[in-house]
Parts: structure tokens; sequence; C-alpha cells
């Protein structure tokens, strides 16, 4: 049995090189956030754990910056409209008993297996839910621009909608009325996940989208109320068994705040298919990443053999496809926005002079 208090002190060594890293991991994972809902945190726990930060403390020390940084996002958005407030709550109702539940089944694997086993478990997760969420919404954003950018409500939503299971709930800015029990497992999934493994928005979003039937701007913003609340509630948590780097929650919270209010820009000037498609463009790539490291925490348990040459070349790659990843997503949401604003300011569009 290992000792879980033991894992709290290994906490990575910071030098300039680390601290950039982190501060650029920070601002792009903000920056998605703020563009498409999910904290940023399969952006984020991937980009700690490449520079050696163990899973666990990954996990717990990306759920204590997100709140801050969610409160911002979501403050920015409701500005705009985009946030239905109602339905961020209820949620997160569902989602605080997630996380409770995440947590002790994380605690649970680094007792048993250790910081390996921790880490091998994030990054499967991360894999087998990155490519299943990743793949489903890309078609879905494909359709859409294919049939000219109109925005669809899911069949499954539609069915969903029309069964009448007291309490009923209405919600006026999502344009939805639906029974309070399918936002049950929606909130849960979100929940779990975020303790588990830090990331609950691209489970959460893509719920709203598909099971509830809200728009992807709306479920986007929305999204944001609930990571804060999320966020609060499993850093305490965390922070009492000692996981949290505050270090690290600092160094990325600088990036974030800033990337944040710009992502959120950004969504006022594109079409919300665009949305999905970076969020599946990002999530496919992190998938390949995290795939890359996982026999380093095979061969830590003893699962496989392989030579440390072989261990090195694939961290190597997992490090840069990672750091394609940030690059890929911070492009498509800045081109897109400038592709947008330049659009929106053309002779073409102005009004003609009288």
């Amino acid at each position: 049995m290992h000792d879980v208090a033991n894992v709290a002190l290994k906490f990575i060594d910071l030098n300039v090189y680390n601290i950039l890293f982190l501060f650029l991991v920070g601002f792009i994972g903000g920056l998605v956030s703020g563009f498409i809902g999910s904290g940023g945190a399969f952006v984020l726990t991937p980009g700690m754990m490449s520079l050696g930060v163990p899973g666990t403390i990954a996990v717990a020390s990306n759920m204590c910056h997100k709140f801050p940084k969610a409160m911002v996002g979501a403050y920015k958005r409701f500005k705009y409209g985009q946030v239905d407030l109602k339905l961020g709550f209820v949620l997160a109702a569902s989602a605080g008993v997630g996380v409770q539940i995440g947590i002790k089944i994380q605690r649970w694997i680094l007792a048993k297996w250790g910081p390996a086993g921790s880490d091998l478990y994030v990054s499967v997760s991360f894999v087998a839910v990155l490519v299943i969420v990743g793949l489903y919404v890309l078609r879905d954003a494909l359709n859409i621009s294919k049939s000219g950018g109109a925005e669809k409500v899911a069949l499954l939503a539609r069915k969903l909608q029309s069964i009448n299971l007291p309490p009923m709930i209405t919600f006026k800015t999502a344009n939805v009325r639906i029974s309070f029990w399918f936002t049950v497992p929606v909130g849960l999934a979100t929940g779990l996940l975020a303790a588990t493994i830090a990331v609950g928005g691209f489970i959460g979003v893509p719920g709203m989208i598909y099971m509830l039937g809200v728009s992807g701007l709306v479920a986007s913003a929305s999204e944001l109320v609930v990571a804060f609340a999320m966020g609060m509630g499993g850093s305490i948590n965390w922070a009492m068994h000692g996981m949290v780097d505050i270090r690290l929650v600092l160094i990325i919270l600088a990036g974030s705040l800033l990337g944040v209010q710009l992502g959120a820009i950004g969504t006022t000037y594109v079409k919300d298919y665009m949305i999905k498609m970076v969020m599946a463009t990002i999530m496919l790539i992190v998938a390949v990443s995290r795939g890359f490291a996982i026999p380093k925490y095979l061969k830590a348990l003893g699962l496989i053999t392989m030579d440390g040459g072989t261990i090195k070349v694939l961290e190597t790659i997992s490090f840069v496809s990672m750091c394609f990843a940030l690059l890929t997503g911070a492009t498509i949401i800045l081109a897109s926005m400038w592709k947008a604003k330049r659009a929106a300011y053309s002779p073409e569009s102005l009004p003609a002079e009288a």
C-alpha cells in the first residue's frame, strides 16, 4: 500500500523554462476555455504532466486554478448574453456530487498503485474519452458546416425534451424546457471526470448540446458557471489532502486570466459550429499526445518491458504533440476571430451612405 501523503511532497523544481512553459500553457488553456466553455483542463493537465508533475497533483492544481478563471470567463460571456445562470447552477448541483465521487476514486487508485498507477489512469482516461467525444463532436461540426452553418437540435435531445417527467424546468436563455432528471447524468458525469482527470467541460458541453438541446454558444458559456462551482469545491477537498501545488496554480492562473477574456471575446465573432470544430481538433491532438506517454507508466508498473531510449523518444513525441495541440488551438481561435472581424468590417458589410 502506498502512502498517499508522501506523494504531495513530490512537487517539481521550477526553472525559467518551466515557468514560461506553464504560463504559455495557462494562456492557451484560458483562450480555449473562454472560447469553448471547458476549463481548458484537457490542455493544462497533460501540459503539466509533460513537465513531470504527478498526475494527481496536476489534476488537483488544475482544479484549483479553474474556479477564479471560470468566474472571469462566465462574467465576460454573461455580459454578452450567452450564459444561462439557471442551467449552470442546476448542473453544478449534481456536478458537485460527481466531484466528490471522482476524488475518492482518484485517491483510491493513488493509494493502491502509487503515482505511476495514477498517471496511467489519468492518461488512459484522457485518451479514451477524448477520442470518443472528439470524433463525435468533429463529425457534428463538419455536418453543420456542410449544411450552411445552421445548428440543429440533436435527435436525442428532441426525444428527451418531449418526455414530461416532473419536475420540468425551463431555461430561458438556452430556450430549453426539459425534465430535471435528464440534467442529473450530465452534471454527474461532468463532476466525476473533473475530479478524476481534471476534465469536465468537454463532457459537460457536449452533454448540454446533445442531451439537453442547448446551442453550442450557450452551452460553452454556461459550462463556465459549472466549472466555477466544481473548481471551488474540489480545490478545498484536494487542498485538505495536500495535493495542490500553489506555485503551479498561480503561474497557470496568470496566463489563463489573460487568455480566457480573449477567448470569450472570440465567441462573439465566430459561428457556433467553429466552437465545436476547435473543441474536437484539440481533443484529438491531445489524445495522441497522452497516448505516447502511456508506455512510460506501464513500464513503471512492471506491466511491459521497454528500454529507456525508446521511452525517451515516446516522451519527446508526447511533448511535441502537446505543444502542437496548444499552437493549433490558439491558431484556429485567433484566425477565426481575425477572419470574422475582417468580414464584419469589410466595405460590403457596412451600411451604404445616403
